[in-house]
This record gives structure tokens, sequence and C-alpha cells, in this order.
């Protein structure tokens, strides 16, 4: 039997030599099997290790997001996470989804927020909304975040000592997953627009009403929203 390559086969040997070669330009290590360039590599570890990407400060990451969403969310899919994107925030975030069956745990457990950090981190969302078209980002001082927690804190259930902690404390679990980001002032902080995606609403006025059930439960954590490194020796509130 001839082995010579027809001329039908031709163009197939020649793809099938231009593939090899591209692999081996996007071999980065030995071993290394994977069929992504590095660019789109370097962006997958960004949205994995979080909390989220934010377009506005790296504008060709974002464009790269953008480009190959598609590929970003086939390989993601795979470990139970789906991309989000907020086109009109420039805020993309990877999110896990729930599946009823064994060993479908998100890779990166979230650990609850506590009371007050739910009910701050919601009236931060309700802040975002009302600023949504004005060309201006939302701040929150220290003061007014206390000031928020004092409203919703049940009458002698904290004194001032406490409620200054749970302040300092809800703004630095907010500011450690870059919900909130420092400004140039003290004790000052803008909202970051991936609230918008950390909180999803069908609707803003849902959020009242989250509020208040917030409000009349026992005290149990309710959002699944955190960092897996987060501390974990303070009681949930």
């Amino acid at each position: 039997m001839s082995t010579a390559t027809t001329e039908y086969d031709a163009p197939r040997a020649h793809r099938h030599d231009d593939e090899a070669g591209d692999r081996a330009e996007r071999r980065l290590f030995d071993g290394d099997t994977g069929r992504f360039g590095l660019p789109l590599r370097q962006a997958l570890v960004r949205l994995l290790r979080g909390p989220y990407l934010d377009g506005a400060a790296d504008p060709r990451l974002w464009q790269l997001v953008l480009d190959r969403r598609a590929d970003i969310g086939a390989y993601v899919a795979e470990i139970f996470l789906v991309l989000s994107i907020d086109a009109d925030r420039k805020i993309a975030m990877l999110v896990p989804v729930d599946v009823e069956a064994p060993h479908t745990t998100a890779i990166a457990p979230r650990k609850p927020l506590k009371r007050e950090e739910t009910l701050l981190a919601l009236r931060l969302r309700l802040l975002l909304d009302r600023h949504a078209g004005t060309g201006t980002d939302p701040v929150i001082s220290r003061a007014g975040a206390r000031e928020i927690l004092e409203e919703h804190s049940r009458p002698g259930a904290v004194d001032d000592k406490r409620l200054e902690e749970l302040t300092d404390a809800s703004l630095a679990r907010l500011a450690a997953l870059k919900l909130v980001l420092p400004t140039e002032l003290e004790d000052e902080y803008r909202v970051s627009g991936a609230l918008a995606l950390a909180l999803p609403f069908d609707t803003v006025e849902e959020i009242p009403a989250y509020l208040a059930a917030l409000e009349r439960a026992a005290g149990d954590p309710v959002l699944g929203l955190g960092d897996a490194d987060a501390d974990t020796t303070e009681e949930e509130l």
C-alpha cells in the first residue's frame, strides 16, 4: 500500500503541523498540555483568585475577558463556576453554582457574611443603585457606616464600644472582599460596582424587605459571600 501523501491529504497534514506548532508555542513548562495562551491563563488566574476583576482598572484584561468569555465560561463550568459580567460597571467575577450531587462544592468555599456585614453591604447596594447614571462614585465614611449599623441594631443589644468594633470589623471585611475601596481621605471608602454582582437582586425594591427580614432573624449568617481565608474565630452573629 502506498504511503504517499495525496493532494487531498496535504492540506490536512499541513493543518496538523500548524496545530502542533501552535501547541509548542503555547507550552510554558515541561508537560504543559494547556490549550490557552499566556494572557488568557493569566486572566483565569485573576478571576479564580477573585474576588472580582475590575475592567476600569485594567482595560486590556477586561477586553480579553469579553473577547474570550465563551472559552472562560466553558473552562470554569468544569469546576461548577459561572462567569458573571456586568458590562455597564465593567465588573467580572466567578460565581459558584448549586448542584444537587455529592462532591460538587465550589472550588473556593465562601464563608457567609455576618449579620452586621450583611446589613452594611445591603445598604451600600442600595446606595450604589441610587448613584447609577450620575457619573459619580458612591462613598461611605466610617461615621456613615456606624450610623447604618446603629440604625439596624436591636435596642440594648450593643453598647457604644461594641458598635465601634462592629463598624470597624464590617468595613474591614467588605474592604478585604474589595466591595468597598479606600480613598485618599481617611476613613472614607468608595463603594465598588462589584456589589451589584455580589448581591444580585431583580429589583432594588426587594432590598428593604430583605433588610427587614434580616432584622427579625435570629442572627444566622444569611449571605454566602466571602473569602475562604476569612477569620473564623469570632462568634457568628
